[in-house]
């Protein structure tokens, strides 16, 4: 008898496609929040040396408490509170999914958000409840605490910013979710870099926040590095799904040396900021175009014929991201990362064709 995936896998997983990364050889690449600035050669060599040196035949350190105490340091953790790490935020997530996948158990997140949290709900079999966000792209807070007493969320996710929208919730909002949820809260601050703002000040005041960021905005994004922290009581639990030497040992050597540069990625983030404030005004002053505020390493703007104009930039070699139809609330909205000068430059020029053209 021949064995066919309908009879096996899984329904929910047959009827979602596999997470689509576009090919970007030869475009200008605008299209996935990444630092367009390398490192300088000083660090570079240096990264190069720890590389040569590293034991690639040993398993990496199972606990990467040297890195640990680096983040720790860096990122100013509350003393008392714990880190865990994964191979990105991604890792994080579905951790903390597999963690709290009972029968039944839902994971709520506001709509429009980070698409992983939609997606990893269904890869674990939890029950996803989408929130729309109100019409300026903020919290809508009596839908969410109205959903959070109907469903009962195990786990909630809140970008701070937001992506794709790029906005941050209001802080007053994000607490009132925290104090009335059941189950943990996660804010997810990718984007920390880049907006200043932070809960790491509250996980002590709430016994069920924990906050998520990744090393990958900050230009390491080629290193897989994601953390998370909160009190030990949780984190100690979610260890235990965390699958062993799941940090490579090159990326646990070089992020540990990277990180204690952080003058160099405070640097590139302040430019980055620079040209976000720059990209913005070019955008908001070109007729036909809605750009919306962002304090994160993007921006969101509405355009007429977004299809059009999205595949006029790929034919004139910007690549950016299209996420007309991938929301209701989304009609029309390209997003665009903060790239270097001269990179914003080549998509401020495409993107005026573009519009011209599809006019």
């Amino acid at each position: 008898m021949r064995v066919t995936p309908d009879q096996i896998i899984r329904d929910e997983i047959r009827a979602v496609g596999a997470y689509h990364v576009p090919d970007s050889r030869g475009y200008v690449k605008l299209d996935a929040m990444e630092n367009p600035y390398g490192l300088p050669a000083d660090l570079a060599a240096e990264v190069g040396r720890l590389a040569a040196e590293a034991p690639l035949n040993r398993y990496p350190d199972p606990t990467a408490s040297a890195l640990k105490a680096r983040l720790r340091e860096v990122m100013t953790v509350p003393a008392g509170l714990e880190l865990l790490v994964g191979n990105g935020s991604d890792e994080i997530i579905l951790l903390l999914a597999m963690a709290v996948s009972r029968p039944g158990a839902a994971l709520l997140a506001p709509e429009p958000s980070f698409v992983m949290f939609r997606m990893i709900a269904g890869f674990v079999g939890l029950r996803y409840v989408g929130v729309p966000l109100a019409p300026d792209f903020g919290l809508d807070l009596p839908a969410m605490e109205s959903a959070i007493a109907t469903h009962r969320p195990a786990l909630t996710f809140l970008a701070y910013p937001n992506n794709p929208t790029g906005n941050l919730f209001d802080a007053a909002a994000i607490a009132r979710i925290v104090e009335s949820a059941p189950g943990l809260v996660v804010v997810d601050e990718a984007y920390h870099a880049f907006a200043g703002e932070s809960f790491l000040p509250q996980l002590e005041r709430h016994p069920n926040l924990l906050v998520m960021r990744t090393l990958s905005k900050l230009g390491l994004a080629g290193l897989r590095l994601g953390l998370l922290v909160g009190r030990g009581e949780w984190l100690r639990e979610l260890d235990k799904v965390r699958l062993p030497y799941n940090v490579n040992v090159l990326t646990q050597r070089v992020a540990e040396r990277v990180l204690g540069r952080m003058d160099v990625l405070s640097a590139q983030a302040a430019a980055i900021c620079d040209e976000r404030a720059r990209l913005y005004d070019r955008l908001s002053g070109m007729a036909g175009i809605q750009t919306f505020p962002s304090r994160a390493n993007f921006l969101l703007f509405r355009v007429p014929q977004a299809d059009k104009v999205f595949a006029s930039l790929k034919v004139r070699g910007v690549l950016i991201k299209n996420l007309n139809g991938s929301h209701p609330m989304l009609a029309g909205c390209l997003r665009v990362t903060v790239g270097a000068p001269e990179e914003n430059d080549r998509f401020l020029d495409a993107l005026q064709g573009s519009l011209e053209q599809a006019a």
